[in-house]
């Protein structure tokens, strides 16, 4: 499967920004998905993942309550609406595609095949 990230901008503190990861080639139901992050120097980061059936979901401590992931299998997207941003949400965002994801395992960046080219977030103080 092939993902595009977009949404990313400049956003000052307490604003939002709306991500979208476009997906294409195989069947993007099949996959469970996620989105992560990382600045430079550091390792990327779980930020959130949803269900292959968008049933479930799931948050780092860090965005929980500011942040809502969810996917639209028909039209083949995933979304992160991010509000209440803080400076330190400053980050290239990529989003991501595992089929072999377990809920014991899925903040693994490792397992996932499938990566966007990532977005760039920028929240100012």
């Amino acid at each position: 499967v092939q993902l595009q990230a977009s949404g990313g901008g400049l956003v000052q503190a307490g604003g939002s920004l709306s991500l979208q990861c476009a997906a294409s080639g195989r069947t993007f139901g099949d996959y469970f998905m996620g989105w992560f992050r990382q600045t430079p120097g550091e390792e990327r980061e779980f930020v959130a993942a949803v269900w292959r059936s968008a049933t479930n979901t799931w948050y780092s401590d860090s965005v929980e309550g500011r942040f809502t992931i969810t996917r639209d299998n028909a039209k083949n997207t995933m979304y992160l609406q991010m509000n209440s941003l803080k400076p330190e949400d400053t980050a290239v965002y990529s989003c991501a595609s595992c089929s072999t994801c377990l809920l014991s395992n899925f903040r693994d960046s490792r397992l996932y095949g499938y990566w966007g080219q990532g977005t760039l977030v920028t929240v100012s103080s």
